[in-house]
């Protein structure tokens, strides 16, 4: 894993990259949110989709809101970037959608957009 700390309108977002996945169940997401916030001083967190288990994003599975419950209730704001066109589950749309709308977690289509959403005054 390798975290890059990004500066914009002087807010602070980590940027987590890695060559697997690191989000498999909730305490690989508390693991997640700890390293950075230990390395990096920041509860803001950029992360791919891809560093994701697949079964995060069936809802029905029920650990995206088990997971993405952890980081509202630690204070951290996540943004979720990377292309979502292959999921046709209306469910899944609509909680992107809300989420979106809200003011923690966001699903993007790129870093950049990702960063916008976490550093918006």
């Amino acid at each position: 894993m390798k975290i890059e700390k990004i500066t914009k309108n002087n807010i602070e977002v980590s940027h987590v990259t890695a060559d697997e996945v690191l989000v498999t169940d909730v305490q690989s997401a508390l693991d997640l949110m700890m390293t950075v916030c230990y390395e990096t001083g920041t509860k803001n967190i950029a992360i791919s989709k891809n560093l994701f288990a697949d079964r995060f994003f069936i809802l029905s599975s029920g650990l995206a809101g088990e997971i993405l419950q952890k980081f509202v209730n630690y204070q951290f704001r996540v943004a979720v970037y990377g292309d979502y066109s292959k999921y046709t589950s209306k469910p899944l749309k609509d909680f992107i959608y809300e989420s979106n709308n809200g003011r923690d977690i966001f699903f993007t289509a790129s870093l950049e957009k990702a960063v916008e959403k976490l550093t918006a005054n």
